[in-house]
């Protein structure tokens, strides 16, 4: 869980404990204001979530290959900062990798299996009229579903999924203002405005009208056919960073209680994809989330349990007590 200054990560580990670690937050490129203003926004919060998610991924397997001890561990040593270095580098090629795969896969696929689609049925494919777009954007959202579901197969993808879930029902409670409860947090849906699973939904819509605007008035750059693709998929890749700060600010409307209904019916889809990438947790999974949720809210009210660094509990209550 993620508060604007703090981040905290609960993981449960093999032999029961819980592992918390809290930490302060400081936003990529502090210095750069301007990447903070509506329609910029969203592709650093994009980026930042990537970051995220591999730190936590990160220390959830530290956990998962970590030996049960007699005693619980409080504040162990930090790793050096050479340990750091490389921890922070290996996220960062991870993160390197990830950008190229998702490239490849929302970007170049689409797009070159529309070319194909076009020259099957011996048509002009050409960037001018909105079928070529149309056709793009509806083979994306194709790939980003078969590719979810593919992935919601594995038994590891169920179990993230089901901490997803959890992770909805916790910030309903929070903003059902009930006290952060197991009890309180069962009976909320898994599906929540303003997931990143929606995100990806809107990010297509909002590709696909860019797309039908800008591309059109691409210049043709070479008569070789496979070198003008390969320059208007890097323009694509280009407004990748536009799309997803307009993407971003349309699903922070659509979470508000005035949100237009033409809007809110825009991003519904994104709400169903989440049938796929959210799971019923179990009791012991939304212990977890609200644990995090309550320790990154405490940090951001100003009265932190601990300091930075990692705590392990015996269970649950203990952890709350603390």
């Amino acid at each position: 869980m993620r508060s604007p200054r703090s981040l905290v990560v609960a993981v449960r580990r093999p032999d029961g404990r819980i592992a918390v670690r809290e930490e302060a937050w400081e936003t990529l490129w502090p210095r750069a204001t301007f990447l903070r203003r509506p329609f910029f926004r969203g592709a650093v919060v994009l980026i930042e979530s990537v970051w995220n998610g591999f730190t936590a991924l990160a220390f959830s397997a530290e956990q998962a290959e970590a030996q049960a001890t007699p005693a619980p561990q409080t504040n162990p040593a930090p790793p050096g900062a050479a340990g750091t270095a490389r921890g922070e580098l290996g996220r960062g090629l991870l993160l390197g990798v990830s950008f190229l795969f998702m490239v490849a896969l929302f970007i170049a696929a689409p797009h070159l299996l529309t070319l194909g689609v076009f020259r099957l049925l011996g048509r002009d494919p050409t960037l001018r009229g909105m079928a070529f777009h149309l056709v793009d954007g509806v083979l994306r959202i194709g790939i980003l579903v078969g590719w979810l579901a593919l992935v919601a197969r594995t038994g590891d993808a169920q179990r993230l999924f089901q901490y997803h879930g959890a992770e909805h029902k916790a910030i309903w409670t929070y903003e059902s203002r009930l006290p952060l409860t197991v009890q309180n947090a069962r009976p909320f849906t898994t599906q929540h405005p303003r997931c990143g699973t929606s995100f990806l939904f809107v990010v297509v819509g909002v590709a696909v009208l860019l797309h039908i605007l800008v591309l059109p008035f691409v210049p043709t750059v070479s008569s070789v056919g496979a070198l003008q693709t390969l320059f208007v998929l890097a323009i694509k890749v280009a407004l990748a960073f536009p799309v997803a700060g307009i993407a971003y600010e349309l699903q922070k409307r659509s979470a508000r209680s005035d949100c237009p209904p033409l809007l809110r019916a825009l991003v519904s889809p994104g709400l169903w994809l989440q049938r796929i990438t959210t799971v019923e947790p179990t009791d012991d999974q939304l212990e977890i989330a609200l644990l995090a949720l309550d320790r990154a809210l405490a940090r951001e009210e100003g009265r932190p349990r601990v300091g930075d660094g990692v705590q392990v509990y015996q269970d649950f209550s203990r952890a709350l007590a603390a």
